[in-house]
């Protein structure tokens, strides 16, 4: 766990050094090694275990958050989900899982998410370009306010690159999407919540990370079928012809 200030700002900053073209590509033979596409259902454990295959991180004072496999017979994958529990009550607590042994430099990663019936509050989502507690990308729903903002974090300093209001579908499990694109040679972040495109922000800073889920504050959320695959990648997506 790690503690530290915490600063929030809303316009872009200027201090970001942006990736060279040699970078980029360096980044994109490195990424997502041990497969394209990766799937986790939480459907191979135990309910009351852990989530395997993942590391938690959390920036802000307070206590850690549980995630525990739960057994749900509405999951949409199956039999698991993934629940999250979060007592931290400032705002600016995060507490983040990220999956172990990925690395995506353009991500196209999504996430189905439930608000719990008895819960107060529910705001949560996606991580991406993951370095550590302190330097990650965010992409947040507020269930209760209804809106969805994506932020940038660096030293534990926080600047927010969109948000927008949001309209549910009268569904129990939402989808939570983002994509990293380039057009032009310009770096784009979209973001999805049930299928309409809710922000859309430039941004030629996101280098090379993890992925993986966060809370932010006080908490509860359940996760279930997070996928992640590389839009650009220089790997086959299957073997070569033998001839």
């Amino acid at each position: 766990m790690i503690a530290g200030e915490w600063s929030f700002c809303v316009e872009r900053s200027q201090a970001i050094q942006t990736e060279s073209q040699t970078e980029k590509e360096a980044n994109l033979k490195g990424q997502a090694q041990g497969g394209l596409f990766n799937r986790w259902t939480f459907d191979q454990q135990k309910s009351g275990e852990a989530p395997a295959g993942f590391s938690m991180l959390g920036f802000g004072e307070g206590p850690a958050a549980d995630w525990t496999i739960k057994a749900d017979t509405d999951a949409p994958s199956g039999s698991n989900i993934l629940a999250v529990n979060s007592s931290c009550h400032a705002e600016t607590c995060y507490r983040l899982i990220v999956a172990d042994g990925f690395q995506y430099e353009y991500p196209d990663v999504s996430v189905r998410m439930r608000f719990p019936v008895d819960a107060v509050t529910g705001v949560g989502g996606l991580v991406f370009g993951v370095n550590d507690a302190a330097h990650f990308y965010a992409a947040v729903v507020d269930l209760v306010t209804k809106t969805l903002e994506v932020s940038r974090v660096v030293d534990g300093k926080e600047t927010r690159l969109g948000r927008s209001s949001i309209t549910p579908k009268a569904v129990s499990w939402h989808t939570l999407r983002i994509q990293r694109n380039t057009i032009f040679s310009k770096d784009f972040i979209e973001t999805f919540f049930d299928g309409q495109l809710a922000v859309t922000v430039e941004d030629q800073s996101l280098a090379i990370g993890q992925v993986g889920l966060l809370v932010r504050g006080q908490t509860a959320l359940n996760f279930d079928s997070l996928h992640a695959i590389p839009l650009f990648s220089q790997r086959p997506l299957s073997a070569p012809a033998a001839y």
